[in-house]
This record gives structure tokens, C-alpha cells and sequence, in this order.
């Protein structure tokens, strides 16, 4: 059995208010062609269909449409909810579509789910556990408030889950496990909300000891293996969804497997999506306009810092982004700002304070007007960190 792994599609996610949609279309073409030329026997796709609980209905519409395409040939399609999805929402369908091969998972259940292998005959067996928060499982894991206790607590309990869902593995089945949760050990980026405070709502890799001949997760963007017992793996993301993920190559995962047989993985690239990048332009905005001139990334979208004696006009910030309709953010940096050791302090303090440090040792002391903060932020185009999405509360 060939088995075709994805997972955190965040159908509806934008970047800075730039749409990603057709990006993603162009993602769910490519999804649809390497099944049929990888002749993908079945799909698993490991949470976060949408990037909110409300998603925009063109999103759900794509969600849809990739699952009608994806199980035309009969090719059988298994999808869990993850921690941005609304559990309810991705399972709502159900009755449309499970005569189509489609399953859809949204809560936390004790059953595996079923599929068969049109083109083997084989049949899987899959321990497919949903996002499981507290609220999702409807219990109250510990009443002690000690990270550690809490974290020890949650691992136990995805183990009984997991061990729970796996009790229908059998000798002559394809034994799989699937889950939208992180895993100790596994590589973080920033377009990951947490599904943890601290490290509590983290899984011991024993959580995930269940005899499963492959474990295919979902919640981290880069594309990874995990230390632990078996094959335990993260697809990533298709498209890279923040500028921490500049660089990755994005792939989805193909696995061949028989019953009791060891799982052969192959990682296969993608190749849709703008790509991110990110420009340290030192040479100043002589150096911007020398890539631009020269054609340097024209289909990506960029992070970019220039390095400038003076302050940049409004003029000079419209004709550069009129110049790439990709550029994000334009940040300044400055001798003095780099000689304060501001520079270091970039990632620690918010764009307005960084600014008002700036000021007070150009003026000698003295503090900028808020108007003119406000100014500088429209400027730079540059939202505050602290400003950014938190933990989903369910």
C-alpha cells in the first residue's frame, strides 16, 4: 500500500493581509497530479484544513473541491481536525461523503478508522486521534498547576488514546497512526500558534508507542522525522506560511508499506507557492535597487532590512514597493541603532519602542511625538509582535 502524507494546508491564510488562495489552489493541483503519478493508494491529512475556526467560504470551497478530486479514482482520503480547525465544522459533512471514500475526524474518538486499497486489496487499520486539547477531550487532566505534572498528564492520556485506537491493528492489516499534536524533540517555526503553554501541552514520544508501522503527524510547518519507536514523521507545511520558514523546502510524504513490513519513506517536493525570503540589504537602498534591477526573487515575498544613514521618505518606500509587489516589511536600520546594540534587541522589542530608543539618541533625549510613532509604523509597514495571533482557547 502506498500511502500519500500531508497535513496543515491553513486553507484561508493571509500574510500581512496579501491573500494566499491561489497559491493554495496551485498547491491542491500539484497535491491532485503527484497522487495519480505517485499512485498514491490512500491520503492522509494530518489537521489544520482551515487557518481559523471561521474560515472564508472560498477556503472551504477549496477544501472541498481537493477532497472530490483526490478520491475520484476511489483513492480513500482520511482528514482530522487540527488546532486552528473547528472540529465540528471539518466533520459536519460526514454524511456527503463517506459513500466517496472521504473520512473526516473532528473530535477525539476510541474507534480507528478503516480503509481499503483499491489497487492492492489491502486493507489499514489507522489510530487517527484529532487535535486533543482539554476542552476537545471534555476533562480536566490535572488540578495542579506544575507545568511538568500538566505535561506528564497530557502524554499519559494521548498514550491511552493512542493505545485505545490501536487495539485494532492486526497482523494481515497496514497499521497506522495519525495525530495533529507536537511532539518533544520536533523543530518549531512562528507560523505555529502553540498548542502549549510553556511545554505542558507537549507528547512524550512514548505517547506514541502504539505498534504502528508509521506515524504520520501534523502542527509543525517544517517537514521532519521524530526520534521515538517506529517511523514518526511531520509532513510540514505545503506553502510556507511566515518569514521564520524562509528557506525550507516544502514537500508532502510518501510511504510504502505491506502488513508487518517495514515503512519505506520518501520525501517528494513541492513546487507551488511564492516562495520567502529574506534581504539584508547592507549596502543600503543602492544595493535594493541593484536586486531589483538584476531580477533578484521576483516571485517571492521579502522581509526586508536596509541599512541607511538618513531616514527613508514616503516617496522612497512607495517606489520601492512599487518596484516588487512582494515586498512585506521594510525595516530600517541604522549606525547608531546597530552601535546601541539595538539590533539584537529587534527580535525582544516592539517596532514602536526600538523607534522611540532611536529617536531619544538622535534628539539627545528627548521623546517623539505619538503622532510621529504612528507615522514611522505606517512607514515601515511593520506590525508589532506582541500584536500577533495567541493560543487558540479551544
Amino acid at each position: 500500500m502506498r500511502i500519500l502524507h500531508t497535513g496543515d494546508w491553513h486553507l484561508g491564510k493571509t500574510l500581512e493581509g496579501r491573500s494566499r488562495l491561489r497559491e493554495q489552489e496551485d498547491f491542491v493541483d500539484e497535491l491532485v497530479r503527484l497522487a495519480d503519478e505517485q499512485q498514491a493508494d490512500a491520503i492522509l491529512m494530518a489537521g489544520d484544513v482551515y487557518d481559523s475556526v471561521n474560515p472564508p467560504a472560498s477556503a472551504e470551497q477549496l477544501f472541498y473541491e481537493a477532497a472530490a478530486r483526490l478520491t475520484e479514482q476511489g483513492r480513500p482520503l482520511v482528514v482530522i481536525a487540527g488546532n486552528h480547525d473547528q472540529p465540528e465544522r471539518v466533520a459536519s459533512v460526514t454524511p456527503l461523503v463517506n459513500r466517496q471514500g472521504i473520512t473526516l475526524v473532528g473530535m477525539p474518538t476510541s474507534e480507528a478508522v478503516t480503509i481499503h486499497a483499491k489497487r492492492t486489496g489491502e486493507t489499514a487499520q489507522i489510530a487517527a486521534l484529532p487535535y486533543p486539547s482539554e476542552a476537545r477531550l471534555n476533562e480536566l487532566l490535572t488540578t495542579d498547576g506544575d507545568e511538568n505534572v500538566l505535561r506528564q498528564a497530557y502524554s499519559r492520556r494521548v498514550g491511552m488514546l493512542m493505545q485505545r485506537l490501536a487495539a485494532s491493528f492486526r497482523s494481515d492489516t497496514v497499521n497506522l497512526a495519525m495525530s495533529h499534536i507536537y511532539v518533544l524533540g520536533g523543530v518549531e517555526s512562528d507560523s505555529e500558534r502553540p498548542i502549549q503553554v510553556g511545554g505542558a501541552y507537549t507528547v512524550d514520544p512514548s505517547a506514541l508507542s502504539t505498534g504502528a508501522q508509521y506515524t504520520a503527524l501534523g502542527h509543525l510547518h517544517r517537514a521532519q522525522a521524530v526520534k521515538g519507536d517506529g517511523v514518526i514523521r511531520y509532513s510540514g507545511s505545503p506553502l510556507a506560511y511566515s518569514f521564520s520558514e524562509a528557506g525550507q523546502s516544502k514537500s508532502v510524504t510518501m510511504v510504502d508499506l505491506a502488513p508487518g513490513g517495514a515503512a519505506n519513506v520518501e520525501e517528494v517536493l513541492l513546487t507551488s507557492g511564492r516562495a520567502l525570503v529574506r534581504w539584508k540589504a547592507r549596502g543600503g537602498l543602492a544595493e535594493v535597487y541593484r536586486w531589483l534591477d538584476e531580477g533578484r526573487d521576483p516571485q517571492a515575498f521579502i522581509d526586508m532590512e536596509v541599512w541607511l544613514d538618513d531616514a527613508m521618505s514616503l516617496k522612497e518606500i512607495q517606489q520601492l514597493r512599487k518596484s516588487h509587489d512582494g515586498i512585506i516589511h521594510i525595516r530600517p536600520v541604522y549606525p547608531e541603532m546597530a552601535a546601541a546594540g539595538l539590533l539584537e534587541q529587534r527580535s525582544e522589542l516592539p517596532v514602536h519602542e526600538l523607534f522611540r530608543k532611536f529617536y531619544q539618541r538622535q534628539t539627545g533625549g528627548a521623546l517623539p511625538e505619538d503622532s510621529l510613532v504612528q507615522l514611522f509604523l505606517e512607514l515601515v509597514d511593520e506590525d508589532e509582535p506582541g500584536m500577533r495571533e495567541e493560543v487558540e482557547g479551544n
